[in-house]
């Protein structure tokens, strides 16, 4: 670790509760076709881990569908501190592995697939359409769990992620392309993470 990457993880608060305890990594399939894109992965990873959190979701946007079965493949060779699940269209089960990827599915999509599930236990007489709650949502999502801080690097846009999840959530925004990703731009959102007044719509 440089002497600035030393700086920087020295401000970092170590308090628990300053600590986002479920963190999500937002990038695209074209970052992961770049040269050392699994090496910086397995990095953050273990960043991630090594600062506090107790989960971690990446998110990979992908616009050729036919590059999913190439991902998924090289998501299963990935070095992890922690056991890893992968995602995809042709398996939507809920993941419950420290380590969450997604490939290839929107937001928009898992809403739509928890709210059909729920519309059919109303169809089925299972549930009064006046007794839906925010939680009977939350049970039909692939990923449940609301991430406190979310990366995503080289643009200002989340793609279609985690629209339900992430209302609350911290978002970081760094212009730094995936394959030049260091130590010191987690260190840097973890600071701006703990520099904010989480509100939580209030």
């Amino acid at each position: 670790m440089g002497l600035y990457d030393r700086y920087l993880a020295s401000r970092v608060r170590f308090a628990d509760e300053e600590l986002p305890e479920t963190v999500a990594l937002v990038i695209t399939e074209r970052d992961l076709l770049e040269d050392g894109a699994y090496t910086s992965m397995s990095a953050f990873l273990q960043w991630a881990f090594e600062y506090g959190a107790k989960q971690v979701v990446v998110y990979v946007s992908v616009l050729d569908e036919e590059a999913i079965p190439t991902l998924e493949r090289e998501f299963q060779h990935v070095d992890t501190p922690h056991e890893l699940a992968v995602r995809t269209p042709d398996d939507e089960s809920q993941a419950e592995t420290p380590v969450q990827v997604s490939i290839g599915l929107g937001g928009k999509h898992e809403f739509a697939t928890a709210v059909q599930a729920i519309a059919e236990d109303v169809e089925a007489g299972h549930l009064d359409p006046e007794d839906v709650t925010e939680e009977d949502i939350e049970r039909g999502l692939i990923f449940p769990t609301a991430p406190d801080l979310v990366i995503k690097t080289g643009a200002e846009r989340l793609s279609d992620f985690m629209i339900w999840q992430s209302v609350y959530s911290e978002l970081y925004f760094s212009d730094v392309n995936w394959r030049n990703v260091r130590k010191r731009d987690y260190l840097r959102a973890l600071r701006e993470y703990q520099d904010r007044q989480r509100r939580f719509g209030e």
